[in-house]
């Protein structure tokens, strides 16, 4: 009876492990930020259709003062897709088959993860369906990524009852960072890293001095104005300003459901030797009837600058605004 019980425990027991581990939840994913893995053979990868990602998902990032990749790229043969290829957020996994064929697969060996699969007959027929799907490939890998550095933030967070006081926003800032000046409209924070740091600043203006016909040198000239009044350096006379000698990068977007302005490019200090990249977006908040202005800049002359930028577009594309 004993040994019954027993075998029919056992059995109910075998069951029930292997029901869980195919139920079993993907990993999380523990790659770093902005990285993909790209499941190819070499053949591939030396080739056309390598020098296509590369291309494509290892392009300058644009408004850095050095080249740095939008993406760090692993690349790993198909044999040898396992183990930590695997955890990546993003991969993309690409191979001559029988047809041709492109599709997503969301969470399918860890979580979050974007698994992109590409297949084709020929070379040829590969290039064509990365030409065609490239954009919306790296809009939602950006959009994990910042999903992902968002939920890092999270961990430890700054208290921002001030922002909210003054702004009536929400944003998420690390604890890392301290409030440095506050004034009318204007907040400056700042957080400090090894020989060098970056600074997140909000402010509201009217809401027509940002013109959509000039709205490039309507953006320039704002900003500028806002180093002359709070933004110096320790020598007397030095101001924070726009590079003149690189156009800045324009483009329209959306934020917290609002119209916006986002224009990326490189600082300067002002009869001084400082500079750095930038990022800043001007909300059109219809319902405030004001233009917000939220920008991220970073001084940092022996690092590099990708990824502290991206942390701080994560924080800015964090805003909610409350209506």
């Amino acid at each position: 009876m004993n040994k019954t019980l027993f075998l029919l425990f056992f059995v109910s027991f075998f069951v029930s492990s292997c029901s869980f581990k195919k139920e079993k939840f993907p990993d999380d994913s523990s790659a770093a930020i902005n990285t993909i893995a790209v499941i190819i053979d070499d053949q591939l990868w030396n080739g056309e259709v390598g020098d296509s990602i590369r291309n494509k998902f290892a392009s300058p990032v644009l408004g850095l003062p050095q080249e740095e990749p939008l993406f760090t790229i692993n690349q790993y043969p198909v044999k040898l897709f396992e183990g930590f290829s695997t955890d990546s957020r993003n991969i993309l996994i690409i191979k001559k088959g029988n047809e041709n064929k492109f599709e997503l697969k969301e969470n399918e060996f860890a979580s979050p993860q974007n698994a992109f699969h590409i297949s084709g007959k020929t070379s040829f027929e590969i290039l064509e369906i990365l030409e065609k799907n490239a954009p919306d490939i790296i809009k939602k890998m950006r959009a994990i990524e910042i999903s992902h550095n968002q939920k890092i933030i999270k961990d430890s967070l700054l208290d921002t009852k001030k922002i909210q006081k003054k702004f009536n926003i929400d944003l998420l800032i690390p604890s890392k960072y301290e409030y440095v000046m506050r004034r009318k409209n204007f907040i400056w924070l700042k957080s400090e890293i090894v020989s060098g740091n970056t600074s997140l600043i909000i402010y509201e203006i009217p809401w027509k001095n940002i013109r959509p016909r000039y709205a490039v040198s309507d953006i320039v000239i704002t900003r500028d104005s806002i180093g002359q009044l709070y933004i110096h350096g320790s020598a007397p006379g030095t101001t924070m300003v726009t590079e003149e000698a690189y156009s800045p990068y324009f483009s329209e977007t959306t934020l917290a459901g609002d119209n916006t302005y986002e224009t990326k490019g490189t600082w300067q200090m002002k009869n001084d030797f400082m500079s750095g990249p930038f990022i800043s977006y001007a909300i059109y908040d219809k319902y405030n009837r004001r233009i917000l202005v939220l920008e991220g800049f970073c001084y940092a002359p022996s690092k590099k600058k990708r990824d502290l930028m991206f942390e701080l577009e994560s924080i800015i594309k964090s805003i909610q605004i409350k209506k």
